[in-house]
């Protein structure tokens, strides 16, 4: 009997334990230590509990800015009605222009005033003022760019600057959530939720070097070189673009992840631009057409169709219709995939390519040179 007792109380005493356990996860879990790592918080509002995020934006909104750009543009370059008479008389004519203004977003990326944002944001400004959240403002100064990643890198000159921390954007995972900061459509600054939807998304013809993250959070026009964080308030990924017919947020947003972004950002600041591997080869998409007129099947590769003259691919040994299947031990399915894996090479380094010429295998190695920086 006095162990039924002793059964029947510890049995109790689970049971009250667990439910206790229970409410207090559900009521109070910032005292077990719950939220603080995630980010997520919960606050009582009219007797409930409300889950909040407010503290990731509190930590990362203030490194978010607004960028405000303006450039001069001609007005109208056709003839206008009787100009040819006013030509005559007075002879040529100043071209008459306005100011167009745009907007976007950008994140500070250290104390020093460093401004990671879009290069469509920033192209072809005279004027380039800076908004941050507590109400300063100021002019910046274009560091450089980088249109094949659709990169720049500003600097503002101002003390106290909040910086973002930085996450990993290689430990996402697809159903994270995530929040994006930025000034759509020049509201202000705008905080949006959604999840990761993929991960290494490119062939969208966007940027000539893709990698991007997609999620559902909102992002509309303006939020382009804004911040895309965790649960923590670390940034992720600039915001870049969205698939939309409508020219609205549809569910589909990109983002640069972070780790590629800071290596560009790097480079800009200490070159002023971005180096990457070149072979000095003009390559197209092996398609069921090629592989059947050059006599293979079930090929993954791309074909060489020129070699220029001098480069690095024609010191190797690379000629016409030589067909690339792998790049440094890695197969090639397609020309992006081609293009990325030799741009990740650093010039002056070594690759080895591994080639079919007249259905036979071949290994060669070349050294690339550095890829030629495109104008933006």
């Amino acid at each position: 009997m006095f162990t039924q007792n002793r059964l029947k109380f510890l049995f109790q005493a689970i049971v009250y334990g667990l439910a206790g356990a229970f409410l207090l996860v559900l009521l109070r879990p910032e005292l077990l230590g719950m939220g603080q790592d995630s980010g997520m918080s919960t606050r009582a509002m009219n007797g409930n509990s409300v889950y909040s995020f407010s503290s990731a934006v509190s930590r990362a909104a203030p490194a978010v800015v607004n960028i405000h750009t303006s450039k001069l543009v001609p007005i109208n370059n056709g003839q206008q009605a009787g100009e040819s008479d006013l030509k005559r008389y007075f002879g040529e004519m100043p071209e008459q222009q306005k100011t167009e203004n745009s907007l976007g977003s950008g994140v500070i990326f250290s104390e020093e005033g460093y401004i990671l944002t879009n290069n469509h944001v920033i192209r072809g400004a005279d004027e380039i003022l800076v908004a941050l959240r507590d109400g300063r403002i100021a002019p910046a100064r274009i560091v450089g760019v980088d249109p094949e990643s659709d990169l720049a890198v500003l600097q503002v000159r101002l003390d106290n600057l909040p910086v973002i921390q930085l996450g990993d954007s290689e430990l996402l995972r697809i159903g994270d959530v995530v929040l994006a900061i930025g000034n759509p459509f020049g509201v202000g600054q705008t905080v949006t939720m959604g999840i990761v939807s993929a991960k290494g998304r490119s062939h969208l013809g966007i940027n000539t070097f893709e990698n991007f993250i997609q999620t559902d959070a909102a992002i509309n026009p303006g939020n382009s070189g804004g911040a895309l964080v965790n649960t923590n308030g670390q940034l992720l990924g600039i915001n870049t673009a969205i698939f939309s017919k409508s020219g609205g947020s549809q569910g589909i947003g990109f983002a640069i992840p972070v780790m590629l972004a800071k290596n560009v950002m790097q480079q800009i600041i200490k070159q002023g631009h971005v180096s990457r591997g070149w072979l000095g080869v003009e390559i197209y998409e092996l398609t069921p057409e090629i592989m059947q007129a050059f006599g293979v099947q079930d090929m993954s590769g791309v074909i060489i169709v020129g070699v220029m003259q001098g480069g690095p691919a024609e010191a190797a040994g690379l000629q016409a219709n030589d067909i690339v299947i792998r790049i440094n031990d890695k197969p090639v399915s397609d020309v992006r995939g081609a293009l990325n894996l030799i741009a990740q090479t650093s010039p002056n380094d070594a690759i080895t390519l591994e080639v079919i010429r007249d259905k036979h295998p071949l290994t060669l190695k070349a050294v690339v040179a550095e890829r030629p920086v495109i104008d933006q």
